[in-house]
């Protein structure tokens, strides 16, 4: 197998007129953490949305382990192994955290639609159902609704939903955004603890946790790649400091 999980080829996107990601071609290897950064404006929320096919590309390809998704569905993707966290947490409020874990784990099963079956069928699922809850570090809130969890921990529970559906590239779309210093620390550790067996490409404006998980950071501006590399290569380049280091983002 390749050692590229994700690959772009000249990849861009028009609004009449308006080129917002500009033949950019990524490559995401098999393993790493990626993040995705730039100033605001510089397309990453845009790249994300072609990645998961939430737009469709003006120009260009898309390649999933080797196989060309560029005018895949987003249901089709995520049954590949493709699955995107949003910016928002996306849980179900007034259900518990072991219940959206749940759910979540019943979308590949085939009992998925058969809401009028008894709950107690349902309960094949839960011992790895609280695996996932235990792996996020929301053991002691198996039981609690969601609704009652702090910003962190919802975040924490949107993870724990997403490695539910075991995929191979997990998107994580501005994991600590809006999060308190404890709050960004316990993602960071969620991160480096789900990494294992699969690859993370993710949009982050934080510099601490980009320069702390990263292994290849990509900078875009106006829509295009202005550098790539490890932080330590890309924080002392001119035209990132210029561009991004020195705009007060991060």
């Amino acid at each position: 197998m390749s050692d590229l999980v994700l690959e772009t080829e000249g990849l861009t996107k028009e609004f009449r007129g308006f080129v917002a990601v500009n033949d950019v071609n990524l490559k995401v290897q098999r393993g790493s953490i990626h993040a995705l950064i730039g100033p605001n404006g510089a397309g990453k929320t845009t790249v994300f949305n072609l990645l998961t096919k939430f737009l469709q590309p003006t120009t260009g390809h898309v390649r999933f382990n080797g196989r060309d998704i560029t005018r895949a569905k987003p249901a089709e993707i995520a049954r590949m192994g493709v699955v995107r966290s949003f910016q928002i947490s996306a849980v179900f409020p007034h259900l518990t955290v072991l219940e959206n874990v749940r759910v979540a784990l019943q979308a590949p099963s085939p009992k998925v639609f058969h809401f009028w079956r008894s709950v107690r069928e349902m309960d094949y699922l839960d011992e790895r159902a609280k695996q996932l809850v235990e792996d996020v570090g929301l053991g002691p809130f198996l039981h609690t609704p969601a609704v009652e969890l702090s910003y962190g921990r919802k975040r924490a529970l949107e993870i724990a939903t997403t490695l539910a559906l075991d995929p191979d590239l997990m998107l994580l779309d501005e994991p600590t955004q809006g999060m308190g210093h404890e709050d960004v620390g316990r993602i960071i550790d969620l991160i480096r603890r789900v990494r294992e067996g699969r690859t993370i490409l993710m949009v982050e404006h934080n510099m601490s946790v980009v320069s702390g998980l990263s292994d290849t950071i990509t900078v875009l501006q106006r829509g295009q790649i202005l550098a790539e590399g490890p932080y330590d290569v890309v924080s002392n380049n001119p035209d990132v400091i210029e561009a991004y280091m020195g705009t007060g983002h991060g």
